[in-house]
């Protein structure tokens, strides 16, 4: 692989992490909600879960996906009910007797699972890869194009596994200052929930 295409890839690839999305957005919460580590948890899910999108991109998965409306379609609303479900969770939550002074505590597994399924259920991300990674491939350079594709996608996956670490290291700090509040922390509650029916609606009515 070139040299130069490569750093040009990593380049690229960090302006996209960097830039607010639904994903980084999505690890804040977690971490201002629960902690640094829960933070980090999910976004070892999230990544998890490039790895599943960089691997149906190598094959031609995501070719399949983008050609079927159908799949396309059943991908979307598996992931836009499962966002919409974390919301119920969240209102529920900020309505609870004692959960103001702390949201209710979440298992490392289990927010590793959420971030996992949050991004393996996004089929714009099967279709961005799809898209994104072959810019960056250099044919005729010895090594194979499949190949190619993965270490690009691993590459991506670290470079977003730091990134998003970074954001719940200092998000999670910004938590426990305030979950020290009661009306903090309902409206930490009332905030998740917002932020993940925005991210749900926004998934369900989603064109290709």
């Amino acid at each position: 692989m070139d040299l130069t295409t490569y750093l040009s890839f990593i380049g690229v690839s960090l302006l996209l992490i960097v830039a607010p999305g639904p994903d980084n957005i999505f690890v804040m919460a977690q971490s201002i909600s629960y902690g640094k580590k829960e933070g980090i948890a999910t976004a070892f899910g999230l990544c998890s879960g490039v790895t599943i999108h960089t691997l149906a991109a190598s094959i031609g998965l995501s070719a399949v996906l983008y050609q079927s409306n159908i799949a396309f379609s059943i991908l979307k609303y598996l992931g836009a009910f499962y966002l919409l479900y974390l919301a119920f969770q969240a209102f529920r939550s900020s309505n609870e007797v004692g959960s103001f002074t702390k949201p209710k505590k979440q298992t490392l597994p289990a927010l590793y699972r959420r971030g996992f399924l949050m991004n393996v259920l996004n089929p714009k991300v099967s279709l961005f890869f799809l898209a994104f990674l072959p810019q960056f491939i250099t044919k005729n350079h010895g090594m194979a194009v499949p190949f190619q594709m993965i270490i690009l996608g691993l590459t991506f996956m670290v470079l977003t596994l730091v990134v998003f670490s970074i954001v719940a290291v200092f998000a999670g700090s910004l938590g426990e200052k305030l979950l020290q509040n009661e009306k903090s922390s309902r409206f930490i509650n009332l905030a998740q929930g917002t932020i993940f029916t925005g991210i749900g609606l926004k998934l369900f009515f989603m064109d290709k």
